[in-house]
């Protein structure tokens, strides 16, 4: 009864520590044909659930590994830090997420025909988008199998809680992404929000190299203030929508 119990929060804590992933997920698979969306999700998803089950084999196996600081910089005063593989990736992955958010962001910004430019040549081969999908899942995975590894070492529930929480996401992904083709306004609030996520990461890995920038510490952004960010962030963006579509009637009578 216990292990069930443990498998029920842990699925519910997949599932929203997931929210950021399935974002990028919808995302990235817009690189891609129309035809191969679908498939580029299901394939990319897949893959993911069973990287992260091996991750997660190997986490509970090698944990120090993880931990163990492979490389130092000690400069007083300027930058000082104790990297590990954990604080590396998810560095790397803030570094990435946040360049990706801002050059869609810009792209955006500079499209001159929205309908004509969302029909254009896809940027990516669906093998391309699949591994990005699959790389990036490596960085969203290590806070999840973390926190997983927090309240239970049973291994069979944490496995379980991936898949059940890996197929939700199957499910999810492909009706986000409709959701975000049906309503483009959207796309700008889904970018920045995939921008703070990096943000986090960045705070995130320099929290755990102990990373210290200008004397001062980098604190890691928490889960509250982040969910809370993200809130705020929708609130205003649809409080906005809707106040532009008043002037615009308006306007128009």
């Amino acid at each position: 009864m216990e292990n069930v119990l443990t498998l029920g929060m842990l699925v519910f804590l997949q599932a929203v520590l997931g929210f950021d992933n399935l974002l990028y997920i919808s995302l990235e698979s817009k690189r891609v044909a129309s035809e191969h969306r679908g498939m580029v999700r299901k394939v990319g998803i897949g893959l993911a659930i069973a990287l992260r089950i091996v991750l997660l084999f190997a986490v509970i196996h090698a944990i120090e590994a993880f931990q163990a600081p492979f490389f130092a910089v000690h400069l007083p005063g300027v930058i000082e830090g104790d990297f590990n593989v954990h604080a590396a990736v998810v560095l790397a992955g803030g570094v990435f997420i946040v360049y990706t958010a801002f050059k869609e962001i810009a792209h955006l910004l500079s499209v001159h025909d929205i309908d004509g430019d969302a029909e254009e040549a896809p940027q990516r081969t669906p093998g391309v988008a699949i591994a990005w999908i699959v790389a990036m899942n490596i960085v969203f995975s290590f806070d999840s199998i973390l926190s997983a590894m927090a309240l239970t070492k049973v291994f069979w529930v944490m496995a379980t809680a991936i898949v059940i929480s890996g197929v939700m996401m199957m499910v999810l992904a492909d009706r986000v992404a409709d959701f975000l083709e049906r309503n483009r306004m959207y796309e700008v609030l889904g970018l920045f929000i995939l921008l703070v996520v990096g943000i986090m990461l960045l705070s995130e890995g320099g929290h755990i190299a102990d990373l210290h920038l200008a004397g001062h510490p980098v604190e890691a952004m928490s889960k509250t203030t982040f969910y809370f960010s993200i809130a705020v962030m929708t609130v205003v963006d649809v409080a906005q929508g809707r106040y532009q579509k008043k002037l615009d009637a308006q306007r128009a009578g």
